[in-house]
């Protein structure tokens, strides 16, 4: 892949991949501005060099096409109050509206266009979307989306065919992600950790796989830790279990085994008699969940079992919660491990949180400073450590 920093773009209108999908409240106004702020260094560097930037992005999930709750406009002013400049916007993708649009931008500005998802060409990676985008007018592709680099839309890899190759290129988050991820991978140091949680291992299969082939501890925490349990015979009550996922889960245990690879299921947990945050709650043995209760939180042995694995550690990657920590009797061991991965990377080792919900995690403890590197990919971040080629980097290099 081309190399960003080094490609000047003086005189030239870039398109830009960037991943706006960021959370709106009820006034339609941003709540969380991360995804915004990590794409400006890559706008930025384009405006200095003297040239013109068109941004495109996802919001939400529209069915239906066009929904003003879904509309990018409503990312603007936070886009302006960032940049600190005007930020002109169209209400088309693609068309005449949207080319007059580009065509009409001087240097130093900044175009935003609507919804890519308003189009049902975006979702399904149809060339004619592709190539409309591609013939608004700009000279240069740069996708700086590494949150959608695993998804072949048309957008994030198939515009890149209708782009020179010198003129195909990352951005400066797309490349970071990339680097990062790379040397977790590449990184030889040991004891290599991963933490695992959420609700299902069948979201996890793949990634578990690649992981006993380079983890010496797999801590795992979560729904997704049940269907381990309940596999080896554990009585987990009204837990969320994968019943068709048991056998796979002794499976994963028997390899893990085979390969000398730590798999460490939660002692215990913090139950609960109703998915709610003003339920009964108790700590029991994780094998030893009552009937009609529920784990919702790895307890006080699991957390100092995980804290003292990770500690050691000298690589650290991080996918998936420890319970449900939206809700404030069951974030504990989240909050945790959050901890211990901040001290473990104080202690000089090299740290990796990706995915929606262990990167809030981190942000609601006031942690990101103590991580080595947050990436903003969930699913991205999880293939990638499948050891999947993702579309939107492979059109890139």
């Amino acid at each position: 892949m081309r190399n960003f920093n080094k490609y000047n773009f003086a005189n030239k209108k870039a398109i830009v991949r960037v991943d706006f999908n960021v959370p709106l409240n009820d006034k339609l106004k941003v709540t969380d501005n991360t995804r915004i702020k990590a794409a400006l260094p890559t706008i930025q560097k384009i405006l200095d060099d003297g040239g013109s930037v068109v941004l495109m992005s996802h919001l939400g999930r529209p069915k239906k096409g066009p929904e003003p709750k879904f509309s990018l406009q409503n990312v603007v002013k936070e886009l302006e109050k960032l940049l600190e400049r005007p930020v002109l916007f169209s209400e088309n993708t693609i068309g005449l509206e949207a080319k007059k649009a580009v065509a009409q931008l001087e240097a130093g500005e900044v175009l935003l266009l609507e919804n890519l998802r308003f189009n049902p060409g975006e979702k399904k990676g149809y060339k004619r979307f592709a190539k409309a985008l591609a013939n608004l007018g700009c000279d240069v592709y740069v996708n700086d989306a590494f949150g959608t680099a695993h998804r072949a839309h048309a957008s994030t890899s198939i515009i890149a065919q209708y782009f020179p190759k010198k003129d195909r290129l990352p951005g400066l988050l797309m490349t970071k992600e990339i680097e990062n991820a790379t040397s977790v991978l590449k990184n030889k140091e040991k004891p290599f950790t991963a933490i695992l949680g959420g609700a299902k291992v069948s979201d996890k299969i793949n990634l578990i796989e690649n992981l006993l082939k380079k983890a010496n501890n797999i801590l795992i925490g979560g729904a997704m830790a049940f269907t381990f349990i309940k596999a080896q015979g554990g009585q987990v009550g009204n837990s969320l279990v994968e019943d068709d996922k048991l056998d796979l889960a002794l499976e994963l245990l028997e390899k893990a085994k085979k390969k000398k690879v730590n798999i460490v299921l939660p002692e215990d947990a913090v139950a609960a008699d109703a998915f709610d945050n003003k339920a009964k709650t108790k700590t029991c043995a994780s094998n030893e969940i009552p009937d009609d209760w529920m784990g919702l939180d790895i307890g006080k042995k699991a957390c100092k079992a995980y804290a003292e694995i990770i500690e050691q550690s000298k690589v650290i990657i991080w996918n998936g919660p420890m319970g449900v920590f939206e809700m404030s009797k069951f974030q504990k061991g989240t909050k945790n491990i959050a901890l211990s991965v901040g001290a473990a990377t104080d202690n000089g080792a090299f740290s990796l949180v990706g995915g929606g919900d262990s990167v809030a995690a981190v942000k609601k403890f006031k942690l990101e400073d103590q991580i080595s590197f947050v990436s903003t990919g969930g699913g991205a971040m999880l293939e990638f450590f499948e050891g999947k080629e993702l579309p939107g980097i492979k059109a890139l290099s």
